[in-house]
Parts: structure tokens; sequence; C-alpha cells
């Protein structure tokens, strides 16, 4: 084979016991986790609004900018629930780039997936505690789940990977809100598919083992654009889409129906200001169609301190490594802006 084995790595248990999580911030996620909960199960009709850096390169930074937002947070408490993006794995089209620091701490150095590890678990830890809010992440890689499964109120599952047979049986072993991503081909019936999979109980192989699931009734779909046969990208949050896909939802035999929308990626056209528009737009559609309203329970948008993109090793503090984010104000303004649109 050609493989050359280079480290064997910690266990989910060991890392967890050499960077625990407190008991007190075990206690904050259980509250948090319940209230995020009764917003996918219609029992609470405050909205989610899933904000951060496009990938979480730099853990001050990243810490920095949860930190802003908790006192936001307090503002519009009666209305919205913050949820930060701290994705630490980043999914590449063709394998070639940086790919989040749980496989490369340092930007800038070779792959160290036991420093990353170590990295992305102590970057979670410290966003909770600094913040007082819980977090969102990527389940890029299905392995990595035991090493953050304590730490996250949010998991996403992308646009490439929701066709994949192991994280849709990996997600019905989740207790937490999971939000699964059209496809690139953009494709409704995939997405579907992957929600009803993953809501109901399975049996398989997961890390060695031979386990069983009961299923993950807070399974929903993630709306992030398309990208067309010819590689235009194509959106699919107009209001059209949206009710189609409450039709589609309603053929299906689907627990607690709902759809976050992804402002950025093909939905923005990776166009990061465009996302202020697309929001106000999914808004105002849920003011218009109750239908709408009652699906529509959250955005996801890509926000840092500064806005735009950097390239690796230019150290702006605060800009993106990867795709463009709004930045800070603006970000600030549009939060507020959701709040009055509720």
């Amino acid at each position: 084979m050609s493989f050359t084995f280079l480290n064997q790595l910690p266990t989910p248990a060991e890392i967890k016991r050499d960077y625990p999580f407190p008991a007190n911030l075990a206690a904050l996620k259980k509250e948090r986790d319940t209230a995020i909960s009764n917003v996918i199960t219609g029992a609470d009709d405050r909205f989610l609004v899933i904000i951060g850096p496009c990938s979480a390169d730099n853990e001050d930074s990243v810490c920095d900018y949860v930190s802003r937002l908790t006192a936001i947070q307090e503002d519009v408490a009666d209305k919205l629930i913050l949820i930060p993006r701290v994705y630490t794995n980043k999914p590449r089209t063709t394998g070639e780039g940086y790919k989040g620091i749980a496989s490369q701490p340092d930007p800038e150095k070779a792959p160290d997936m036991v420093e990353g590890l170590i990295a992305m678990r102590k970057m979670h830890i410290r966003a909770v505690a600094e913040s007082g809010l819980t977090c969102a992440d990527e389940m890029l890689y299905p392995e990595n789940w035991g090493y953050v499964e304590d730490l996250l109120s949010y998991v996403a599952i992308g646009a490439r990977s929701v066709e994949d047979q192991q994280h849709r049986l990996t997600v019905s072993g989740f207790d937490v809100a999971s939000g699964m991503k059209n496809p690139t081909s953009g494709d409704f019936s995939v997405m579907l598919n992957s929600v009803y999979a993953a809501q109901h109980p399975h049996h398989f192989v997961y890390r060695g083992y031979e386990v069983e699931t009961s299923g993950n009734p807070l399974t929903h779909v993630v709306l992030r654009g398309a990208v067309s046969k010819h590689g235009n990208s194509t959106q699919n949050y107009h209001y059209e889409d949206l009710i189609r896909l409450c039709e589609m939802y309603e053929k299906m035999d689907l627990m607690n129906p709902a759809a976050v929308v992804d402002v950025n990626h093909s939905n923005s056209g990776k166009r990061f200001k465009e996302q202020i528009r697309i929001v106000k737009e999914v808004m105002h559609n849920r003011q218009v169609s109750p239908d709408i309203r009652r699906m529509v329970k959250g955005v996801m948008i890509e926000s840092y301190i500064e806005e735009g993109s950097q390239k690796i090793g230019d150290h702006i503090y605060g800009k993106s490594i990867t795709d463009p984010c709004l930045g800070w104000e603006d970000s600030k303004k549009l939060i507020y802006d959701i709040a009055d649109m509720c």
C-alpha cells in the first residue's frame, strides 16, 4: 500500500482527559443546546444566526471575534440565538490548500494532526470560556467527532460530504442540531434524503467499534446555493426556492421541518458584501409567507474582524485566509437588522 504511517493519534478520551471541559461550561452548553433544539422543533420562535469566520485559522483572533458577539447576544436575546462559527476543518474541492487548524495548526508550516486535534479542542474551550457562547463547527471528518462532541451546540455537514454514507450515519448519533447542506449540484432530494437517513437509527462501524444510534430528530437542511454544469453559481434562497422546499418537506416523513440559509458560498457567488442583501431578502420572505416563516429557522453568515480575505503569510489580524468574509462593523449592524425583522 502507498501509505506511510507517521503517528498513532491519541484517542478522544485521552485528549479530553488532557484538555477537559469545565463543569460550569458543560452546564452552559446544556442550556444552549436546549434553546437551539427548541428553535428547531418550533417550541421557541427565536431565530438562529450562525456567524463567524470561514475558517478558524488563529486562536487569538477567532476568540476575540467570538467574544465581541457576547454583548450583542445580550441585546437581542429575546429575538435571536447567536451561534459562533468556529470551523476548524476546511474542505477543499481539489484537495489543495489550507485544510484548517485541525490539520495544520500553523498555516505556514507542515500539517501536524496530533497538534491539530489539541489546537481544535483548546480553541473551542477558550471561545466558550471567554464569550459564554457555545459554537458551531463543520464535521468534515466523522472520526474527529469524539474530540469535540462535548463542546459543540451545532454541527454542519458540507456540500461535498452530504452524500457520504458515513457522515449520514454518524450524524444519526448526535444529540445537537445538525445541518445538512445541499450538494454542490443543488439537488434538494439528496439533501432531504440525508436528513431522513440521519433522523433514523442505524447499526454500523465507527472508529473500530460496532455501534448503534438512535437517530437525530434535530437534523435539518442548509441551503448554500449550487454550481451549474457550466460552473456558474446558482442561488436557492429566493421565495420560489423556499416554497418548493416547504412542499418537498411535506411529502417526506421527516421530523421537525427546518431550514437554515447559508448566505455566502454559491448563494452569494462568494461576493461577501452580498450577504447583507441576501439576509434581508430571506427575512422579508419570512414576513410574507407563514410557511417560510415556520420552516426557515436561521441564517449562516461568514464574518470576521476585517472584511475580505488575505493570502497566507500576510499576517493581517482577524482577516480570513480562505473565503472572503463580512467585516465586523457590517456584521454587527446586520445582526441588529435581523432582530428588527424577526
